[in-house]
């Protein structure tokens, strides 16, 4: 089946220690992050709170002659990129696989697969809170596999419908969020160049306000040159209130929280770092290729983009 990957048993030592070495740096040698593993499936209300079920979709335009379907924010120009042929006009798709909760498959019982791991730490924001009784600035940090049904996967591991992410919702006090923005945009980009990845072959990337996602105050993104050109490793975003607003908002319950050395009650600010677990695991793997001469001691390999790291 298409864009799904299986790692063999030297793929996946690889992913391990990806994972591993993220949560050592961003949970345990932390004191102020506390890890959290929160469920895959959850109530449908979540995502409709979140913004998915309204905001997360993609232009889709389909070729009238050879009915292959794109992005349309990904085409160069207005042809089919395949047969030169015409497209329709775009319309929005939603990228949440849709299944259903138990033996019935009617409306009452649809359910998604999370799109991000976020949620599920927005949702346990306050019994995180109370049972670790941290002060802010202090953060979440979840290491899980989110699902998107997306348009045009490709590149190999780089865009799956089926992933993982590594990421921290870190909560602060309003009015130091970009203060805390560029902290972990720093310390995410050094991480990556600590693994041995060379400088030159990051660069960090602002998004311009037209392409903020519906949560964002400010995101960068730090991009890898992969063989196909620039591609994004890790978001550093500053969420501001938005998720526990909404939460709150269509739980009823009060997620704001009182500081005590203020004597102030607020709802955080969120900055978060999210990376993908394959996409990681994919440029480590093409920066030791291309560091090393290993030409001759690694078999021809099937997938056309590794072969092009290694030449």
């Amino acid at each position: 089946m298409g864009s799904t990957w299986d790692y063999g048993p030297l793929g996946v030592e690889l992913k391990r220690n990806v994972k591993e070495a993220w949560w050592r740096a961003v949970v345990v040698e932390r004191d102020d992050v506390v890890g959290l593993d929160a469920a895959i499936l959850m109530h449908p209300r979540v995502w409709e709170a979140s913004g998915h079920v309204e905001n997360f979709s993609d232009p889709l335009v389909e070729c009238r002659q050879c009915h292959h379907r794109f992005r349309e924010d990904q085409l160069e120009t207005n042809r089919c990129p395949e047969c030169n042929g015409e497209l329709t006009e775009p319309r929005r798709f939603n990228l949440m696989f849709r299944t259903f909760m138990g033996p019935v498959e009617d409306s009452g019982s649809e359910i998604y697969l999370r799109p991000e791991t976020a949620q599920g730490i927005f949702v346990n924001f306050q019994n995180v809170q109370t049972a670790t009784r941290k002060k802010l600035p202090f953060g979440i940090g979840q290491i899980g596999k989110a699902f998107r049904n997306e348009i045009t996967p490709g590149n190999f591991t780089f865009r799956t419908r089926e992933f993982e992410q590594m990421e921290v919702e870190f909560f602060v006090e309003p009015g130091s969020d970009e203060d805390w923005l560029q902290r972990w945009v720093q310390d995410r980009f050094n991480w990556y160049v600590g693994y041995g990845i060379r400088a030159e072959n990051l660069r960090l990337r602002e998004h311009a306000s037209d392409e903020l996602a519906h949560y964002a105050k400010a995101t960068f993104d730090i991009e890898y040159r992969f063989p196909w050109g620039w591609g994004e490793l890790e978001g550093i975003a500053n969420r501001a209130d938005f998720d526990l607003g909404r939460h709150t908002e269509f739980s009823g319950q009060d997620l704001s929280y009182f500081d005590d050395a203020t004597r102030e009650r607020y709802l955080p600010y969120v900055i978060e770092p999210s990376g993908g677990v394959d996409r990681a695991t994919l440029a480590f793997f093409g920066s030791t290729a291309t560091t090393k001469n290993r030409t001759a001691t690694i078999p021809e390999p099937s997938c056309t983009c590794i072969a092009r790291w290694l030449r």
